[in-house]
């Protein structure tokens, strides 16, 4: 049964839909339906979501309108040329929609498909290109302008109080995690559960962009957002390094008590929101300075580790602070107000994975899509065939993100057969006894408040999308009733040929399972490594880890899907993230080296780097030796206190590629030194 939400959302689609029509036909516009469907196109629950789906559709339309306006006029004698164009069209503005990971994609995947609808249906009348483009932005234009007035003005819904609560779960989630950790039961704690708050932190992307066209107030901390989406991507390492060093001085038997109760009361105040004393802050980082190990040169392996445990710790106290303050200024709708105590601040710009080939082929088989679909019409010299090539374009376009959009076109087709259905007895039933715009909207009405229903509902709303979107564009309502049924009958069977099209080549080219992007998308983590172990590779540490991340997220989505022979790489993916880190940082560090140190340090990158290129999922005893070798120079060297920073990305890299490998010793002929407390 339809909720309150479901029914206040159907009736402002009704009303949006009542506007249009009202506007559409007063003014005596040419193609009313144009309107209709951008105004089931554009309606989302949310209304920034709505308001900015609606200018980037209105961005892509003019696109694709002069698209269509330049390649028609000069094609329309060579159809076969002008359906290559076409179909190169749609492939490269797919190839590029699907590489921007943000909802501005939608601008160029709707230019791509704008195209064809303009320029195919009028190659028998080219010299109407101009009049007819003109009229598609201006419908559209008009079907987004009322969508945006209703959505807005009619009990507007913000999208603020569903971010608020998205990150109060991930913030729960966060410190089950942490106190697990720092109360030494760690293993409470999956995997899974870990990979998924990357999952929840790169899930805000989906989020921002509707925040920032909300006019309400809010959209001025769409700022804090994207920065406090950093911030929560940065937490997995620095979590996953103080994992690892609790777990490692634990199997050492070198917890020292005072140690252990400055992890206590680390847990204490991560899980106490707000604090009663806000300087409790202030004294954990004194407390941790004191008890950092005192070392000139020559430290053992658990002073390493000591030292490199208390400063993540000191760095989780930055995030978790920062992470507070722009969780508070998105809950007051303001920007970032005072300056943050993590280096990776609000200055850092937002990284995006980008996969080039996946991109590739999405555009290819909507290229073939198209050019199928529309090789066939012209063949078959079908008169009302345009609207093959049309739906194909418009089919391989909308789930191209998918790993497999295969399953969402057929059901496409699906809605498509429905919404034919509903147009039929619409058309030479109900029409012809409509006289008036006001009966016209109440027999629009039952349908329209269903399709809002389904909208409303993420699992239906294809469904609903899909409905509405199809049963305007084939009603073809106009200033006065004209219907045809061989015309109707042809339209909707080429409807169907096109999605049918769609399908057809989807699976041929596109389709990949989850399995297969996830380990593309570890394959992709690895050479980044391998890339940040020569000189032109990332030049800033949090950038390497802020691509892993948002690239673990996507993994974090597909993990239900994956077999249960990728559990063992899966569980690699954060120490990975902390090796990228630490390679960066070793890079940036060679100008400040010795000659001597400088050429280990290369060769341990490259060797490094060799381990990344290949196939194996361990490294190999060889690389450790080098690793040793380094940590042995670094350590030994008079002015080791210099290479402070050095030596910790040394012990961080040791741990992260070789936790099961024995402790670091020097050898027979290093100094004896004293063993920490």
């Amino acid at each position: 049964m339809p909720t309150r939400e479901d029914w206040l959302f159907g009736l402002k689609l009704l009303a949006a839909v009542a506007l249009t029509v009202w506007v559409a036909l007063r003014f005596d516009l040419p193609r009313p339906y144009w309107a209709l469907a951008t105004v089931m196109a554009v309606a989302q629950p949310l209304t920034g979501a709505t308001r900015s789906k609606a200018a980037y559709r209105l961005y892509g339309t003019a696109i694709g309108a002069a698209a269509g306006l330049v390649m028609v006029p000069n094609l329309v004698q060579a159809p076969e040329l002008l359906t290559l164009a076409m179909a190169t069209w749609v492939g490269v503005c797919l190839y590029l929609s699907v590489l921007d990971r943000t909802p501005r994609s939608y601008v160029l995947m709707l230019a791509g498909f704008t195209a064809p609808f303009v320029g195919f249906p009028n190659v028998s009348d080219p010299t109407s290109m101009f009049d007819v483009a003109v009229a598609r932005v201006e419908e559209i234009g008009l079907g987004i302008l009322c969508t945006s007035l209703i959505l807005s003005i009619l009990l507007p819904r913000s999208v603020a109080p569903a971010i608020q609560k998205q990150l109060e779960q991930w913030f729960i989630d966060a410190r089950e995690w942490i106190c697990a950790v720092l109360r030494g039961a760690p293993g409470s704690y999956t995997l899974a559960k870990r990979l998924r708050l990357a999952c929840g932190a790169t899930g805000l992307d989906a989020v921002i962009t509707s925040l920032q066209y909300e006019a309400t107030g809010r959209e001025q901390s769409a700022g804090a957002v994207a920065t406090l989406r950093q911030h929560m991507l940065m937490f997995l390492p620095v979590m996953s390094a103080i994992h690892d060093r609790v777990a490692a001085l634990q199997q050492l038997q070198a917890m020292s008590p005072r140690l252990q109760q400055g992890l206590d009361e680390l847990a204490h105040w991560i899980s106490t929101w707000p604090p009663q004393d806000p300087g409790t802050a202030d004294r954990l980082r004194a407390s941790f300075d004191a008890l950092m190990p005192r070392y000139h040169c020559t430290p053992n392996w658990i002073e390493l580790l000591t030292t490199s445990l208390l400063v993540r710790m000191k760095d989780l106290i930055d995030l978790r602070l920062d992470a507070r303050t722009l969780e508070g200024d998105v809950i007051a709708g303001r920007g970032i107000q005072q300056p943050l105590l993590f280096r990776y601040t609000a200055a850092a710009h937002a990284i995006r994975h980008q996969d080039r080939g996946i991109a590739l082929l999405s555009g290819f088989a909507a290229f073939v899509s198209v050019l199928v679909a529309g090789a066939f019409w012209i063949a078959s010299g079908w008169p009302d065939g345009a609207s093959a090539p049309m739906l194909a374009a418009v089919a391989s376009s909308f789930f191209a993100s998918l790993d497999d959009p295969a399953p969402q076109i057929k059901n496409l087709a699906k809605s498509a057969v429905i919404a034919i259905v509903l147009d039929c007895f619409y058309l030479f039933v109900i029409l012809p006894r409509v006289t008036t715009i006001e009966m016209l909207i109440l027999v629009f009405a039952p349908l329209v408040l269903v399709c809002g229903f389904l909208i409303n509902r993420p699992k239906t709303f294809l469904y609903g999308v899909g409905t509405g979107l199809v049963f305007f564009t084939l009603l073809a309502l106009q200033d006065s009733y004209k219907a045809d049924f061989s015309a109707f009958t042809n339209s909707a069977i080429a409807v169907l040929f096109g999605v049918g099209t769609a399908v057809v080549v989807t699976q041929l080219i596109r389709s990949v399972g989850a399995a297969f992007v996830s380990r593309r998308l570890r394959h992709m983590n690895r050479d980044s490594l391998a890339d940040a172990t020569r000189h032109g590779g990332p030049d800033d540490a949090m950038e390497l880890a802020a691509l892993m991340l948002d690239r673990i997220g996507l993994v974090a989505t597909r993990l239900n899907a994956l077999p249960p022979e990728d559990a063992e790489w899966t569980a690699e993916l954060l120490s990975e993230v902390r090796v990228g880190i630490n390679l960066v940082e070793l890079d940036r560090s060679l100008p400040s080296l010795t000659a001597e140190e400088a050429r280990m340090a290369t060769d341990l990158m490259h060797a490094v780097g060799c381990h990344f290129e290949g196939e194996a999922l361990h490294p190999s005893e060889d690389l450790l030796a080098k690793l040793d070798a380094c940590l042995r120079l670094f350590a030994t060297d008079e002015e080791c206190t210099r290479r402070h920073q050095a030596l910790l990305g040394l012990t961080d890299l040791r741990r992260s590629l070789f936790p099961d490998a024995p402790p670091f010793e020097y050898g027979p002929t290093a100094p004896a030194v004293k063993v920490a407390a």
